[in-house]
């Protein structure tokens, strides 16, 4: 598609969808706004980046403070919006997670990992970039292809820089699906722990 027809698409989008609501009163725009978010949000099964956002919304308007609306107004409730990597979603409170555990099998996709499984992932988490020779180093052994291809197929890794070595190979690092798996907003949220080559091997 040229840039011309890139334009005129994104022009014909904007007309069909108001977002300025110009025609509202101003406490009728916000509300409708918070309710854009919100239904955005509750249908999304992944964070929803603030550019996406934006898109429901009028171009001055502070995404940040309906936002803030949104959150208030949810002190009360059982579920909170939650800013995780590079966007915002729904997600229970911490505190109900027994009375959901004991009403509802929901699953738990972190006690589908086997204890390898969660140890490489653990080592790309505190040691990115790293390769797989850097992997072998810590564990003491080759990590199997099939167990990385497998944690690239969740897409809780990728692909990083090329390591300094001979032949650059690729180096893993984790992915905005590992943060959302483990409700961080970022890696800076990792909790300290005692990392030696040692005790990760074990």
């Amino acid at each position: 598609m040229s840039a011309l027809a890139e334009q005129i698409q994104s022009h014909a989008e904007d007309v069909l969808f108001d977002r300025e609501l110009e025609d509202l009163p101003a406490d009728l725009r916000w509300r409708e706004w918070m309710g854009r978010i919100e239904a955005v949000l509750f249908a999304s099964g992944s964070p929803v980046p603030r550019d996406e956002l934006q898109k429901l919304v009028g171009a001055s308007v502070s995404i940040d403070l309906l936002i803030d609306d949104i959150q208030a107004e949810l002190k009360s409730r059982p579920y909170e919006l939650a800013q995780i990597s590079t966007g915002w979603m729904f997600r229970t409170k911490v505190r109900f997670a027994d009375a959901i555990k004991a009403a509802a099998d929901l699953g738990n996709p972190r006690a589908e990992f086997n204890e390898m499984e969660m140890a490489v992932l653990c080592a790309v988490a505190y040691h990115q970039p790293i390769d797989r020779a850097g992997l072998a180093d810590i564990f003491g052994k080759e990590v199997s292809r099939d167990l990385i291809a497998r944690l690239r197929y969740l897409k809780l890794i990728a692909d990083g820089p090329r390591a300094p070595r001979r032949g650059a190979p690729h180096t893993f690092v984790t992915t905005p699906e590992f943060l959302t798996m483990f409700d961080l907003q970022s890696l800076r949220e990792l909790p300290e722990l005692d990392l030696t080559l040692e005790n990760l091997s074990q």
